[in-house]
């Protein structure tokens, strides 16, 4: 059997911390994936080698159990090692070491054409067999993107996280003892990121997950936030008893124009210099439409408004929170000779105090 060196595999020293051994995964992961290289059976293996290597390197007990063994690879080999076999079992010179490596919860499915073996045999033969389901690597970028509409940068943060990993729609696959609150024996619930653009997150909108080769389509509702989450009693997969249920945990994305702090908008709103002196019916857009802001004569830059009730709807609540204006005030960049004329006898008439003096 021969000896595979993880490390080398992620191109990271063996005193390299979990970050350095996550973003060296992201990094391989995105560069190797399937979807980025359909079709090139090397970038399929060497993806599946990159997957391997992260599933020992990333659990700090099963790299606890890989770096013994790997710098003892020889003695092991010598003493009747065997794919299968539990190098940590009675009988072996490694036994009593750091408990057996069976476990782990990050699956993930190649549906590509060709070899979807999965985990290797050396692989096998430290942690006693890939747990059932093991056997294949990922379409999750292709899956996530028709179900839960994840990113690719995201797919990733979720390959690899310890006690839990995602399904092909995006679903967190919970292992496991039961979290406080749950009665045990019930079956841990899924989670799946939902991804939003703000107005979406003000209408409202809906989804499509795909659950065990189920499609669903599910509602988000208005008002939620970054962090929301919906529970669809009963929809994770399974039926009566080992019914699971699924959450929605909802992403917003920063939105170009307008920023939210709970139910409450912000956003700028420019003028030009005529009516922040003069004032006037300024129109400004909201995510309901567009409304009129009466800008009264003298306005300042940096001077706000509130516009009661155009800000997001609170979810599961009546109303809706608050649109704060925020005035910047433009002023002509070049003047003609008769303009700058004309301005500065205004400027004569005018009388403007230094505003730089302190009072």
């Amino acid at each position: 059997m021969e000896y595979k060196d993880y490390y080398q595999t992620l191109g990271v020293p063996r005193t390299a911390s979990q970050a350095e051994i996550k973003k060296a995964f992201r990094r391989l992961a995105r560069e190797h994936h399937p979807d980025v290289k359909p079709g090139d059976k090397s970038a399929e293996q060497r993806f599946k080698d990159v997957n391997e290597a992260n599933e020992v390197l990333s659990d700090p007990a099963k790299r606890k159990q890989y770096d013994v063994l790997g710098t003892n690879w020889d003695a092991y080999a010598r003493a009747g090692g065997r794919a299968g076999a539990d190098p940590f079992g009675p009988g072996s010179p490694f036994a009593g070491f750091g408990g057996s490596g069976q476990g782990g919860n990050v699956r993930y499915e190649f549906r590509t054409a060709g070899d979807t073996s999965g985990f290797s045999d050396f692989f096998r033969m430290f942690f006693g067999g890939a747990a059932p389901g093991a056997a294949a690597a990922s379409d999750a970028g292709r899956g996530s993107r028709r179900g839960a509409g994840l990113t690719f940068d995201e797919i990733l943060d979720q390959m690899g996280t310890e006690g839990g990993g995602f399904s092909s729609a995006g679903q967190r696959r919970s292992g496991g003892t039961a979290p406080a609150g749950r009665p045990a024996g019930r079956p841990a619930p899924l989670e799946a990121e939902v991804d939003l653009g703000l107005e979406e997150a003000f209408h409202g909108t809906s989804r499509i997950v795909e659950i065990d080769g189920k499609r669903l389509e599910v509602r988000v509702p208005r008002g939620v936030d970054t962090g929301s989450r919906i529970r669809l009693r009963g929809k994770g997969g399974g039926s009566g008893a080992t019914a699971r249920d699924l959450y929605l945990v909802t992403k917003v994305r920063p939105h170009p124009v307008f920023s939210r702090k709970g139910a409450d908008l912000t956003r700028e709103l420019t003028v030009s210099l005529a009516e922040a002196l003069l004032g006037g019916d300024v129109p400004v857009a909201t995510l309901k439409g567009r409304v009129l802001l009466t800008i009264p004569p003298g306005t300042q830059t940096g001077k706000s408004f509130r516009l009661a009730g155009q800000g997001m709807p609170r979810l599961n609540k009546e109303g809706s929170g608050d649109l704060y204006v925020k005035i910047r005030v433009v002023i002509p960049a070049r003047l003609t000779p008769e303009a700058e004329a004309a301005a500065r006898e205004f400027l004569g008439i005018a009388n403007q105090p230094n505003p730089r003096t302190e009072s």
